[in-house]
């Protein structure tokens, strides 16, 4: 539902007498003045890691299967298949380079 179906819905419980003028001005500034989540898309984009566990290389696959919901082998059967075009390395490496490592489980250092 969206900010003008909430504030629809306040002007008409207003129209029928379910809300004063008072009550409907303080619940339409709470609603316009309320921090209103991000799209879960674009939500998924800000939160997009590299895994710095499900990783073969840079941790690409895996951190696109954590986003996802997929398998992380689905995502490197797709990047295997787009190498063959050459596009597909071309898009893991600016993933790479890019898209920061999950940093909540650190690294293994080898002895």
């Amino acid at each position: 539902m969206t900010i003008a179906d909430d504030l629809h819905r306040l002007e008409q419980l207003r129209d029928r007498g379910s809300l004063s003028a008072e009550e409907f001005e303080r619940a339409k500034s709470k609603l316009l003045n309320a921090p209103h989540p991000a799209e879960p898309a674009l939500q998924a984009i800000n939160n997009f890691r590299r895994s710095s566990t499900d990783r073969w290389f840079g941790g690409v696959c895996g951190g696109l299967a954590i986003s996802t919901g997929m398998e992380a082998w689905i995502w490197r059967i797709l990047f295997v298949f787009a190498l063959c075009t050459g596009f597909g390395l071309l898009v893991y490496l600016a993933l790479w380079i890019f898209v920061p490592l999950d940093s909540t489980v650190p690294l293994q250092q080898s002895k």
